[in-house]
């Protein structure tokens, strides 16, 4: 298994450019060729979902399976009284100006994960969240992953249209939404409603909703996705 981080993200580089899908797609190529990784199967989470998918719809042969982890289905030009404008303060990350390590830890450990599972627990979340960020030389913190190439990648969002890559995926895919409730919210019924497109479109394709389950679900519950994922492959799901 292999796992990286995508331009700007961790320890990968951070150029101010390049945060298009073409691009971000055409990097995963490169990474499959350098490190001649054949016929893998990809599993990608949140934006890493939507790269994984157009890689998918661009380059059918190169793959197995994907396994899309609340990601992959996001079309926010598709949002009802959404605007590119809109989406930018919507998306937007949180900004992190003035704040110690010591702090921000602080904050971190008030935050309400949910149900977490027993590997979970385990783990010390905070440090891990904390691995996002750097500690600059005025003792305050900055995220690795900048803002305002974070809101490119918003704005790549923008013009970035699953429904029109679905016709072109050729793998099995396992779509893997994280929700807490069944409420019926406008984000909810888009979601539904571009599952029952990919439907059509994609010869065997499965959806398994991670019910009580945040967006960082693999922080949450990394047995439930791995289970998942693991009981779709011992099945035979992705031959």
């Amino acid at each position: 298994m292999k796992a990286i981080d995508q331009r700007g993200h961790g320890l990968s580089s951070k150029p101010n450019q390049g945060y298009d899908f073409e691009t971000v797609t055409n990097d995963l190529h490169f990474f499959l060729e350098a490190n001649q990784i054949d016929n893998p199967l990809l599993v990608g989470h949140s934006w890493g979902g939507s790269v994984a998918l157009n890689f998918a719809a661009h380059h059918p042969e190169m793959i197995s399976g994907l396994c899309l982890v609340d990601g992959g289905l996001i079309e926010i030009s598709s949002i009802p009284g959404n605007s590119l404008e809109k989406a930018l303060v919507d998306m937007a990350p949180p900004l992190f100006s003035n704040l110690t390590q010591e702090f921000f830890k602080q904050r971190i450990a008030k935050r309400d994960w949910g149900e977490r599972d027993s590997l979970s627990l385990q783990n010390d979340l905070i440090n891990i969240v904390m691995a996002n960020f750097q500690e600059i030389p005025d003792g305050t913190i900055t995220p690795r992953f900048k803002r305002s190439n974070h809101l490119k990648v918003v704005e790549a969002f923008w013009d970035h249209r699953p429904s029109s890559l679905f016709s072109s995926v050729k793998c099995p895919v396992l779509n893997m939404p994280a929700r807490l409730n069944d409420d019926e919210t406008s984000r909810q019924t888009l979601r539904k409603n571009l599952i029952v497109q990919a439907e059509k479109n994609i010869a065997k394709f499965e959806t398994v909703w991670l019910e009580h389950s945040i967006h960082d679900v693999p922080l949450q519950k990394p047995m439930l996705v791995a289970s998942t994922i693991s009981s779709h492959l011992k099945e035979g799901f992705f031959n």
